[in-house]
Formats: structure tokens, sequence, C-alpha cells
């Protein structure tokens, strides 16, 4: 393609490979970051993963020197912590926030040639994927039904469904958000991939002082607490399990989780810090969200703990031999009392 991406694509996508040759064109040494005028981009980094430790994304968008510097510190800074929520989290909301820049622009960008090479620097050149615009209609996206289907199936939302979207000679049709969503995962394992392969030798002294004090100050929320067993059932264990490594539920297991622990009498303090290690955890959000599973808000309807048959169409059941013929998690507990 004789069209390039700007400065301006580098700054908010600096994982693309194009960033990272700019990046070994200017020949930095990480020994760079020791001198006085890298405070700026380590102070900048440190803040950009405070802030997603909060469950938020950090929008600050400057010129893309300064993106791709911030991006680098942050990733070293990450992985010097040694702690693997931060890790994730960190991974996750970066991709979050690349995924909101490309959403707005897939949708506002007129030149469609320029539409085009960004499907191609993303989709294709990092997930090896083929992403088209709609020939029709450039605001509406395709995929092939096989890729399609083996990014989907890692959602369990209805409208994911392929009974629920348009099919088309071998096609599946998106919108932008739809687009991006999907390989979200993929990009959020790219960087923590990157992260994972960095070398850690000369690592420059601020770059450590700020993984030091990330690493001290989010000890206690990166820190699984571990809940006496009550005799779950394997479906609650299970979700409890990942949880422990900082994995993110979907949300049909996050709704089996809350209701189960609403109905065996956890108050909603207890279950908000048992989403506390989720890479996407978000206090206020996750508060209301179990406030309304319980009843308080809302229609004031309580929600029930989905069925096993339920959950076994979700593929969250993890039957053993200790459930017997059970319809309901809640029957195990009741079973093993």
């Amino acid at each position: 393609m004789s069209l390039k991406l700007g400065t301006v694509d580098f700054a908010k996508y600096p994982f693309l490979n194009e960033a990272s040759k700019f990046l070994a064109e200017s020949h930095l040494e990480l020994d760079e970051f020791n001198r006085p005028e890298m405070e700026y981009i380590i102070d900048r980094a440190a803040s950009r993963v405070e802030v997603e430790m909060q469950g938020k994304l950090y929008k600050n968008l400057e010129k893309h020197e300064v993106e791709v510097l911030t991006f680098l510190a942050a990733l070293l800074i990450v992985k010097l912590t040694r702690v693997e929520q931060i890790l994730k989290k960190h991974c996750l909301f970066e991709a979050m926030r690349a995924e909101s820049f490309l959403i707005q622009d897939l949708r506002n960008e007129r030149d469609e040639k320029k539409k085009q090479l960004l499907l191609f620097e993303i989709f294709k050149e990092l997930f090896k994927v083929n992403v088209d615009l709609d020939p029709d209609n450039p605001q509406i996206f395709r995929m092939k039904l096989t890729d399609y289907l083996a990014r989907s199936s890692h959602f369990h939302e209805d409208g994911w469904k392929i009974v629920n979207r348009t099919l088309h000679d071998g096609y599946v049709y998106l919108d932008a958000d739809e687009i991006v969503r999907l390989v979200r995962n993929e990009l959020s394992n790219l960087i923590y991939d990157k992260i994972k392969t960095m070398p850690l030798s000369n690592i420059p002294q601020p770059i450590l002082e700020k993984a030091n004090y990330l690493a001290f100050k989010f000890k206690p929320i990166s820190e699984y607490k571990q809940y006496a067993n009550m005799d779950n059932p394997p479906c609650i264990e299970h979700a409890l399990e990942l949880m422990s490594k900082g994995e993110n539920l979907p949300h049909t297991a996050r709704l089996m989780l809350a209701t189960y622990m609403l109905s065996i009498g956890k108050n909603v303090d207890y279950i908000v810090a048992l989403f506390r290690t989720a890479p996407d955890f978000n206090e206020k959000i996750t508060r209301y969200q179990i406030e309304h599973l319980a009843g308080h808000t809302g229609g004031l309807t309580r929600y029930k703990v989905p069925s096993c048959s339920k959950l076994e169409s979700e593929d969250l059941c993890f039957r053993t031999s200790d459930c017997g013929e059970i319809s309901n998690p809640l029957k195990f507990r009741r079973k093993k009392t």
C-alpha cells in the first residue's frame, strides 16, 4: 500500500509494527531513561498504570514521541513489579484504550483507503485475520465466518451467536464497535507477550523505583484473599480459582458467582471484594451491578442462581461425581450439609 500510517497513528497504537520500527530507527537505549529529561515520560508511564489499576482508561494523548516512549516505559515498569495481576490489568486496559481510538477512527475516517490501511495494519499484520469494508456501506465491516466463530466463541451473550448475526456469502457483517471488540483479547495477549519477552538487563534506576512503588501500593489489591472453603460446587470453585490467577470471568460466570454468593447469605461488600482481582475491576460499577442482582436497585427483583442446565449451555458447568443429579448449584451446598 502506498498510503502510510502517520505519527498520530503511532501515538494511538504504539504496539504496531511500524511504531516498533520508529523506535528502532531512533536507536533508543534503555540507559537514556536515566536522563533528567526522561522524568516526565517515566512519571507519565507510572500514572498510566495507576489509573488502570483503578479500573479506568488512561485517556491522555500527546504527540507520538511521547506516547511511544510512555508505552515502552510502562511495559518496563509493569514487568518489574513482578505482580501478575498488575501485568494482566495493564494489558487489558491498554487494549481497551487502543480499542476506543480504533472505534473512533473506523467510524469517523472518511478516506476509505485509510480505513483499509488501519484494518490491514491491525487485523492482518497483528492477528492474521482479514477484515474488509462492506462494498455497499463503508460503515459496516465483514469478516469470514471461520474467523468470526474462532473469536465470538469466547463471548456468551446472545448477540454474538451466529443465529443473531447478518451472514452472507460466508461473511459475517459487523459495525465498528463489534469488529474491534472481537480482537480485544488478542491485543491484550499481544501486549502481555511483549512484556513477558522483554529483557531485564541494564534497567534504569528511575524505572525500577516506579515499579517498586507500584508493586507496594497495589499489593493489597493484587493479592488474592483465600476464602475459607464452604463446600462450594465445582462451578463456583472454578470461577474462584480463575480469579485467583487474575483472569477475567465472562459476564455469565460473574452472574453465576454473584447470585450464588448472595443466595448463601454473603453481603455486597464481601462479593465486591471477591471481584477485586479481576483485571477490569471497577468498584463503582461492580457494586452497582451486585446491588442490582440483590434487588436493592432497579426493579427491586432479586436474581436467582442459574440452573445447572443453563450453566452447562454456557460452558460454565464443571460437574463432578459429588454433584450427583443436582439441578442447581445451591443444591450442592444443601447436599453437602
